[in-house]
């Protein structure tokens, strides 16, 4: 099993301060992700710099070729979530840094990363 951070918004459009579960279904990234069924994922809020939720990868990625940008998408299954973004642990707690996290829709944790951030969401 591996476990990711997958970023969610962007400085162009930056999460709501209220999350919404039911809109918690896939994540998308412009390159076929390395993600695999079962996976772990924490949800990182770019812009806020917050970890929100944890989640589980449903099933293995799939392609829109119709899709110029974003076109790689995977099915994600929720597992945790802290619903409102004031109230979420910022990353760094986990030990991930921001700066660590530039340009890229999902990074590659360290099981003590996951461990430390999934902790954190799962206790607010």
């Amino acid at each position: 099993m591996t476990f990711w951070l997958l970023v969610r918004g962007s400085g162009e459009r930056p999460l709501e301060r209220e999350v919404d579960p039911h809109g918690i279904v896939s994540h998308s990234s412009s390159r076929r992700p390395s993600v695999q069924p079962g996976d772990l994922a924490i949800l990182y809020a770019a812009v806020w710099q917050a970890i929100f939720g944890v989640v589980e990868v449903a099933s293995e990625p799939s392609h829109d070729a119709a899709r110029a940008q974003w076109a790689w998408r995977f099915p994600l299954r929720l597992l945790a979530l802290v619903p409102d973004l004031d109230r979420a642990p910022a990353v760094e707690a986990a030990g991930i840094y921001p700066q660590s996290l530039w340009r890229h829709s999902h990074i590659r944790l360290s099981p003590e990363q996951f461990e430390a951030a999934r902790e954190l969401v799962e206790t607010q």
